[in-house]
């Protein structure tokens, strides 16, 4: 390989470096959980997107290990060709009928659902109007579509309706608003009474990228949406958090829409089927769901202890309602001494920095989850206190 370009490589990564921004990977020797096992030492983990405490549920491992005699290892083909069991359409309409839609089409990840979405239901005559915080898959899923952009400020309903306005001006055929459920980052909800007003006033679908909601957000667990009482056009979403925490993506909206995506969905028709153990234990865990008011409890009464402990110690948190209570520390350099010193007392987080979240900006985003005890979160507090003194945090 050229010198110079591997030159400028180690340039680069000694310029992350210096800046604070560089991230480390550990490694994990237990499976996911509220404690995990880093090395020989085991920690809280306060930083998985495993909401309901499913990741290493009994009944999702059952499911998978029953599927693997039956329906094999994996598919060594793509949907169309020979890479479709009974499974895959079973966990399709299941999902379709959890989320209240016509049907599903599911993908390798939510990543790729909402880069194969955008392009093939709309073109150059089109418009999409996106909210600036959306997460990077829907952006590069727009970047991949020829629709015409326009981008409103996060969570501004007044700018959403300037683009909006734009849109119809510049003479759009279709406009389609699209918006996280749950700004990951922050912990926000979208405005979803609002968005979805303001789509019937100026003739526009809502897509609604729901990973961080699906599962546990509603009454039923159904997502944002479940959880306004309202309903939208098309909802993406993951199997790799509250439903089991492994991989695997979903579309789902009316039947119109999820066929022209099986014929023309580009991760969809270039990409391996999920796995049969995934498959099946993606069932379990919708089944799971669909009777776990109680999981969903606890992750609530979770998020309300948790937060208010912080609070009490002093700490500056974002606000909000969700089980993301990201903690503001500022600079990335302080976000990552502040992760470090956790660790140390027996917490596992991760500091979250530029580029991920604007600079000035960086932060401690812990998560609740329904496996985490009471003395755990005791235990985890106790951590922050003193990681936060010793740091001048509080």
């Amino acid at each position: 390989m050229s010198q110079s370009f591997l030159s400028h490589l180690t340039d680069t990564l000694a310029q992350i470096e210096a800046e604070g921004l560089y991230k480390r990977e550990r490694l994990i020797t237990s499976p996911q959980g509220g404690e995990i096992t880093v090395g020989d030492r085991q920690v809280i983990n306060l930083c998985a997107n495993n909401y309901l405490g499913l990741a290493d549920h009994p009944a999702l491992i059952a499911a998978a290990r029953d599927a693997l005699e039956p329906k094999g290892f994996g598919m060594a083909s793509v949907r169309f060709i020979c890479g479709t069991q009974d499974i895959h359409r079973e966990l399709e309409q299941r999902l379709a009928r959890f989320l209240n839609k016509d049907d599903a089409i599911l993908f390798a990840a939510c990543f790729d659902a909402n880069g194969g979405l955008f392009e093939p239901l709309l073109g150059p005559e089109d418009a999409i109007v996106s909210d600036a915080l959306n997460h990077a898959s829907i952006i590069d899923g727009i970047r991949l579509c020829k629709a015409k952009r326009y981008r409103y400020a996060n969570s501004d309903m007044g700018d959403l309706e300037a683009q909006l306005k734009q849109a119809r001006a510049d003479g759009a055929r279709h406009v389609m608003i699209a918006t996280d459920g749950v700004f990951s980052m922050d912990g926000y909800l979208a405005n979803l009474p609002e968005i979805t007003r303001l789509a019937r006033a100026y003739d526009a679908l809502v897509m609604v990228d729901d990973c961080h909601a699906t599962g546990f957000m509603g009454p039923h667990g159904a997502g944002t949406p479940d959880h306004f009482g309202l309903d939208v056009d098309i909802l993406t979403g993951t199997l790799g958090k509250a439903l089991g925490g492994a991989i695997g993506g979903y579309i789902a909206g009316p039947q119109p829409v999820i066929d022209l995506l099986r014929q023309r969905a580009r991760p969809y028709l270039f990409s391996n089927s999920l796995p049969p153990a995934i498959v099946m234990a993606g069932i379990e865990a919708i089944r799971l769901v669909e009777e776990g008011a109680d999981l969903r409890a606890r992750l609530f009464d979770n998020a309300r202890y948790w937060r208010a402990g912080l609070t009490d110690l002093g700490f500056d948190l974002l606000p909000g309602e969700h089980p993301i209570i990201p903690v503001m520390l500022g600079e990335a350099k302080l976000a990552q001494d502040m992760a470090a010193r956790l660790f140390d007392e027996g917490v596992y987080v991760s500091g979250f920095f530029f580029p991920v979240v604007p600079r000035g900006q960086a932060r401690i985003r812990t998560q609740m989850n329904a496996a985490l005890t009471r003395e755990e979160l005791d235990r985890a507090l106790a951590a922050f206190a003193t990681a936060g003194k010793a740091l001048g945090v509080i």
